[in-house]
């Protein structure tokens, strides 16, 4: 099975800049469905970006559109996360999870869950916080 190891969190500034890196290995990369969650303090885990099949253009949540942009190095086994011009309610803990494809939470064709609960496979997280 997948492990995940997210980097790359740390204290910046509002509208400053971090790129969050997450390594996956025990797997076939291209095997998995690998979306970006984040856990803001005393809140429920949300999404902020997931991939559809055949490697269209990511879904990203409201409140990130514009400034997150996912990109990954296949060769690497990486999935990058570039946060711009950020803000402190992007204050949080930023979680990669993976699910098999064609599973229930990245079916064949489609677009991948945004539901956390629909993913067997997490990493520890990397908290990002950003003061005003």
């Amino acid at each position: 099975q997948v492990q995940l190891v997210e980097s790359g969190g740390g204290l910046v500034q509002a509208g400053d800049s971090l790129r969050l890196s997450c390594a996956a290995s025990g797997g076939t990369f291209s095997s998995y469905a690998v979306n970006w969650f984040r856990q803001p303090p005393g809140k429920e885990r949300e999404f902020v970006a997931v991939v559809f099949w055949g490697g269209r253009t990511p879904d990203y949540a409201d409140s990130v559109k514009g400034r997150f942009t996912v990109s990954r190095d296949v060769a690497r086994n990486t999935l990058y996360l570039q946060m711009n011009s950020l803000k402190p309610d992007d204050t949080a803990v930023y979680y990669c999870a993976a699910a098999p494809w064609r599973s229930r939470a990245a079916p064949f064709g489609g677009r991948t869950s945004s539901r956390p609960d629909a993913y067997p496979y997490w990493g520890q997280g990397t908290q990002v916080t950003v003061s005003s």
